[in-house]
């Protein structure tokens, strides 16, 4: 094998597994509209629908913990888990006193059956995955950690509306820098390219974003397929239907 060959192999990987190296400090200075308000209105939306819960609740990819802190302050007792050691430690400096935070592949969790009566995954935290048989051993794994009868919510984008609406090029400012975007459908996936330059100056640090594109009778056969029964579809956190132009995709149900 080639030293060329090698490097590609490297760059395949890196590509398929980008979710390990992008959410950190720069995720956050992109997404800074991504904020608490927008979390509670998320987690009111979710406990409208679900109720309250029935044991401890599973927040799935947490991030730096903005629905985390939603959830405790509406009384519920959850757990948060993510990948990213960044936005681990940044929910841990955030709640005090701390909930309990776990670092994790969604594929493997490490918790015993039925240990949840709710699972939630807020602000598109599905689909990451090369392989769309990675996405069903997510879902899968979900259903093994969930009470039966269990509740879920599952907050995704809107896959017509990211095609019809999709900027295919755009430069932004961002917190002392700035960000060079690029978008395409490649596949059954939208990608999403980013050059950012801090306001030292110097070489740009590039990242990449790659989301699967599932419409939302596929989504809810993946999750049927796993023992997850959809009961809702909402296209925002205000409860509105879903229609073809609305800004998300919410599910909402409950295991087998």
């Amino acid at each position: 094998m080639t030293s060329e060959t090698v490097d590609q192999a490297e760059g395949d990987r890196e590509t398929a597994e980008w979710f390990r190296h992008w959410f950190g400090e720069e995720y956050l200075r992109l997404y800074p509209h991504r904020d608490q308000a927008e979390a509670a209105a998320a987690v009111r939306l979710h406990l409208e629908v679900s109720g309250p819960p029935r044991g401890r609740s599973l927040d799935l990819a947490c991030g730096e913990g903005r629905h985390l802190r939603e959830l405790r302050r509406a009384g519920i007792d959850a757990v948060g888990l993510d990948l990213s050691l960044p936005l681990l430690r940044l929910a841990r400096r955030s709640q005090t006193p701390p909930f309990l935070l776990v670092r994790a592949d969604m594929r493997s969790l490490p918790f015993r059956r039925a240990s949840f009566g709710v699972v939630t995954s807020f602000f598109t935290s599905f689909g990451y995955f090369a392989e769309a048989s990675d996405d069903v051993g997510a879902a899968l794994e979900i259903r093994r950690v969930l009470q039966p009868e269990g509740r879920f919510l599952l907050d995704y984008l809107n896959a017509a509306q990211v095609r019809a609406a999709l900027v295919p090029e755009e430069t932004l400012d961002l917190d002392g820098g700035s960000v060079h975007v690029t978008r395409s459908i490649e596949g059954d996936a939208v990608v999403k390219r980013m050059r950012i330059w801090s306001g030292q100056g110097g070489r740009p640090s590039e990242h990449l974003e790659r989301v699967r594109l599932y419409a939302p009778a596929d989504l809810e056969a993946l999750l049927a397929s796993a023992g997850l029964v959809t009961t809702h579809r909402f296209g925002d956190y205000e409860g509105s239907p879903f229609e073809a132009t609305s800004a998300r995709l919410v599910l909402a149900g409950s295991a087998e």
